[in-house]
């Protein structure tokens, strides 16, 4: 019965487990070779042949034929009366073999063997799953929600596979729930307590990366490469891209006809707002089209310092800036430039700092414009109220009052 159970065992693993053949059946003789050795001290005359498809399993056991008495180890010699039973025309110096029946070995020792079996599979599984998402570092794959965390969620991938994706790796508008599909893209893979662990992000500037790949034939192809992607995940991306065939504009083709191809991965990253610019070595033009949609009057550049002086109008500022800084910062991510924004006919006397109407404006409302790159009075003027109401979570009346102590103040 013992024999069975471990025979049903095997079945079991190479069923569920996925086990390479060869590999299952180097493991099953090592584990029962080392049986072997715990009873009999040595392993070198017994033959174990194995057939997991069929669970055919038998033990083999060589002994060299001694004359009666010579025996001085059982292990590798018999004795010739006791050979004679066996078959009745051995001679001594032959060699007999003889099978070991399973329950020989004892119900604890079998017990033991199964145990290390599981041991050797479940650790052999483990580290096949870590060299496999390994390989797969930057790939996008698909897996269901299984449960929600408080700090990370855990997915399930096609081959019941546990990943996690941690609320950092998730996109501020992502919202799940158990049994929904996700896309990420495989970020890392870790051993933690000889386990391995595989991390998802959808923030990733790869995930962005893949999704154009997998929407633009001539990303995938070769003809369009990516320089560079940039990320504030859920509100901007900056992707500077360039074409190694003078016919093929790659912004255009990364757009697609009136966005078809864009649309997509915009949905995707939860309306996240991308700007594909045409990537030039020239850094002047590369900074200019970095700030896009903004429109630049003039730019220094010093290339020591890395820092960037821009100069625009009044109306441009904001543009320039972007929501919650995000234009701004992520063009100096993607330049490599501290980019340090001007009004062309800026003076200091005609403009004042919003903190210094603090007793007039709630100090909560005046951080409603300086958190979207509004600092002075006349950036605040610059936008109509429509723009305004857009950009901020201030009430229409409420902005209105703010124009209205501004228009006064610098009038």
């Amino acid at each position: 019965m013992a024999h069975l159970n471990l025979i049903d065992s095997f079945k079991e693993f190479k069923e569920f487990k996925n086990i390479d053949r060869e590999v299952m059946m180097g493991i099953l003789e090592d584990v029962f070779r080392s049986m072997i050795q715990k009873k009999y001290g040595d392993d070198s005359n017994f033959d174990i042949i194995i057939n997991p498809d069929k669970g055919d399993l038998e033990i083999w056991q060589n002994r060299e034929i001694v004359e009666d008495g010579e025996v001085e180890d059982e292990t590798t010699q018999i004795a010739l009366s006791d050979a004679l039973r066996i078959e009745d025309d051995f001679e001594v110096g032959e060699e007999v073999s003889e099978e070991v029946p399973f329950e020989s070995f004892g119900r604890r020792n079998v017990l033991s063997l199964r145990q290390n079996l599981a041991g050797r599979i479940l650790e052999l599984e483990k580290d096949a799953l870590f060299q496999k998402y390994k390989e797969r570092v930057g790939e996008v794959i698909s897996a269901e929600v299984y449960q929600i965390w408080k700090r990370e969620i855990l997915l399930v991938d096609d081959e019941d596979n546990e990943v996690v994706m941690p609320r950092d790796r998730q996109i501020p508008g992502d919202f799940f729930k158990k049994g929904d599909s996700v896309r990420a893209v495989v970020e890392a893979v870790e051993m933690r307590n000889n386990t391995p662990k595989i991390i998802l992000s959808r923030t990733a500037p790869e995930f962005l990366e893949r999704l154009f790949e997998q929407e633009v034939p001539e990303i995938y192809d070769g003809l369009i490469t990516i320089k560079k992607i940039v990320r504030a995940p859920g509100e901007r991306a900056k992707v500077a891209v360039e074409s190694y065939d003078e016919r093929v504009d790659p912004v255009g083709a990364c757009v697609g006809m009136k966005g078809s191809r864009i649309h997509s991965i915009v949905r995707e990253l939860k309306n996240e707002n991308i700007d594909v610019i045409n990537y030039t070595d020239n850094e002047q033009l590369l900074v200019q089209r970095a700030l896009s949609p903004a429109k630049i009057t003039t730019i220094e550049l010093d290339t020591v310092s890395r820092r960037a002086k821009v100069f625009l109008k009044g109306d441009q500022v904001s543009l320039a800036i972007g929501r919650g800084g995000n234009n701004i910062r992520l063009a100096g991510q993607l330049t490599g430039y501290e980019i340090d924004v001007y009004r062309e006919d800026e003076e200091a006397i005609d403009d004042v700092e919003l903190k210094e109407f603090a007793d007039e404006i709630d100090a909560w409302i005046l951080d409603e414009f300086i958190k979207i790159g509004l600092e002075t009075a006349r950036s605040v003027m610059d936008l109509d109220v429509e723009d305004l109401a857009k950009r901020t979570d201030l009430e229409v009346e409420t902005i209105r009052e703010v124009l209205r102590i501004l228009k006064e103040e610098m009038a």
